[in-house]
């Protein structure tokens, strides 16, 4: 797998994702990663293509341990107090499949710089690699400070801000974010309901 080092954006995004396909966020849903096929549909969802997965075999129960402890670890990284413990933590995990970066043309000509990975390196190490360059890309771009805890209440989620504004606020806004929208909005029809 060739990993492009200015691309951490989306290394970043499924890293959050990642984390938020655990059962600790997800209560009372439970794991979104329950089995080998909800991985590959998580893989295919983000379209990574890894090497060690060919189209011919498909992730096993194996790998889906692997990558629920992947889950956990990179939810520590952006857990950390420091950046300096966030690149340690990353580093740790870009050390199981990452070899040293090298300069090459991209399909437009110009030269950009990728990371590539070990031949015959496992699922979850090969991920791994993907997520530490997203996750060094928000420290060195963004700063620490991007890494957060979900602003919903009640939520555990925590995520990689990789926005613009950098005022993102929750791990999923599509449903932490609406939940909080309807819990405030039935909260001001309650209120309203009692002034009358």
């Amino acid at each position: 797998m060739e990993i492009p080092l200015d691309d951490y954006e989306r290394g970043a995004a499924v890293a959050t994702a990642l984390v938020c396909t655990s059962p600790t966020v997800r209560e009372p849903e439970g794991d979104a990663l329950p089995d080998a096929e909800a991985l590959t549909a998580f893989l295919e969802r983000h379209r990574l293509r890894l090497d060690a997965v060919p189209q011919t075999r498909p992730p096993s129960a194996a790998d889906l341990f692997d990558v629920h402890l992947l889950r956990r670890e990179v939810r520590g990284v952006m857990e950390t107090a420091t950046a300096e413990e966030a690149v340690a933590g990353a580093g740790v995990l870009a050390a199981r499949a990452a070899r040293a970066p090298v300069l090459r043309r991209d399909g437009k000509g110009r030269w950009q710089w990728y990371v590539t990975t070990s031949a015959g390196a496992p699922l979850a190490a090969e991920l791994a690699a993907f997520l530490a360059i997203g996750l060094f890309g928000v420290v060195r771009r963004l700063g620490h400070r991007r890494f957060r805890a979900c602003a919903a209440p009640g939520c555990r989620g925590v995520f990689a801000d990789t926005s613009r504004a950098g005022e993102r606020r929750y791990c999923m806004p599509e449903r932490c974010g609406n939940r909080l929208k309807v819990a405030n909005h039935r909260r001001r029809q309650r209120l309203g309901d009692g002034v009358r």
